[in-house]
């Protein structure tokens, strides 16, 4: 059911997808990062690193919702902010374990650390992040893990949608 508007969901109703949706969307699984902008600054980002849903469009759909309302470091989106929002869509190619940074390029790949139960991941071609060294560090940050703390590494490609 939709909203007074027409377009958005009524309050308290869960989103659904929509009828026509190509194939490739309904047929595939994958890990998905929904990332929201507002004024070119980021209002929140939410992914999954492996598949969580049955297609590629569920995965899209419950990380956009998710990035709205439950990105701890923003407070949620309210509805008179959706029209001002920019979405871009990040769906992840399989992880590869690697041997070393040397094996990184932050344009191409994305990178996955992880130190136990620990795990932070940061996507590819990110504005600010010129080097490995940079990538691998906040990485780092986002699983609690010391800057002198050794990881393990795995890197993906993504297919981004802007």
């Amino acid at each position: 059911r939709r909203g007074p508007d027409g377009r958005h969901p009524a309050p308290g109703r869960r989103a659904k997808l929509p009828d026509g949706l190509p194939a490739e969307l309904l047929n595939r699984r994958a890990g998905v990062f929904v990332t929201l902008h507002k004024g070119g600054k980021l209002r929140g980002c939410i992914g999954t690193t492996s598949p969580t849903a049955a297609s590629v469009a569920e995965e899209i759909l419950r990380n956009g919702v998710c990035a709205c309302a439950e990105d701890p470091r923003f407070s949620p989106v309210t509805e008179d902010e959706l029209p001002s929002l920019e979405y871009s869509v990040d769906v992840l190619g399989g992880a590869e374990p690697i041997g070393s940074p040397d094996a990184l390029d932050v344009k191409r790949y994305g990178v996955i650390v992880s130190n136990g139960r620990r795990r932070g991941l940061l996507l590819p071609d990110l504005d600010g992040v010129d080097t490995v060294e940079e990538q691998i560090a906040i990485a780092k940050r986002k699983a609690g893990i010391e800057p002198g703390e050794a990881v393990s590494l795995q890197r993906f490609e993504v297919v981004r949608h802007v």
